[in-house]
């Protein structure tokens, strides 16, 4: 039986990650609050379109792919019942709505506190691993380096629920590093402004993260 994977959104991110997830033999369900939003992604593929809170009781893992502004609100309509004990790979960013500053993103966080401990605070049921979120969406499914498997970081505080999100990444080609509990996620958020500000400052959007080991 094809694991069920329910994505919270209708953007970029989501459709992406839709596709990759399908690509991988995947059953996938995309909530929205606007179906028509995903018509074009649903005539392209074999996903499922549907509200928050049906995506949320199709997926036995959870994506949240919402801007960082909505990700409470997106969890909220997606239902604290359909989210009771799910991992939830939080693909979310705390981006303000400002414009970046010399090709700096700002943050509605402090580097005292994160997006994702906040939400887990939220959804204290909800098993959260944060993923995804400092690369762009051109490179988050087998991404080519040259052979080289560029670094996913992750963190959370379930350590069975980060067992499951690395089996996908490494079917998604990354190899992944496991940063701790959910406090990490104070430094791996940040690392979408550092991602960012080649492309912002010099229209280069082709890299990613590697950590080098000894």
């Amino acid at each position: 039986m094809k694991t069920k994977i329910g994505i919270l959104g209708s953007g970029v991110v989501a459709q992406v990650l839709g596709t990759g997830f399908l690509k991988h033999g995947y059953d996938v369900m995309l909530g929205t609050r606007d179906i028509s939003k995903l018509e074009e992604w649903q005539k392209a593929g074999n996903g499922k379109v549907g509200s928050f809170s049906q995506a949320a009781a199709f997926g036995k893992i959870i994506v949240l792919a919402s801007k960082g502004t909505a990700a409470a609100s997106a969890l909220q309509m997606a239902g604290l019942a359909n989210l009771e004990g799910k991992i939830v790979i939080d693909t979310t960013n705390p981006i303000a709505d400002v414009p970046p500053v010399n090709g700096v993103l700002q943050y509605f966080t402090s580097l005292g506190d994160s997006q994702m401990e906040k939400l887990q605070s939220l959804f204290p049921g909800a098993r959260f691993v944060k993923a995804f979120n400092s690369i762009g969406n051109n490179f988050m499914i087998n991404p080519d380096f040259g052979g080289i498997k560029p670094t996913m970081f992750i963190c959370g505080n379930d350590g069975e629920a980060k067992k499951q999100v690395t089996a996908i990444l490494d079917q998604f080609g990354w190899e992944t590093e496991d940063m701790g509990a959910a406090e990490a996620a104070r430094a791996i958020e940040p690392l979408c402004i550092l991602w960012c500000i080649p492309g912002f400052l010099r229209n280069e959007w082709g890299h990613a993260f590697k950590l080098l080991k000894k």
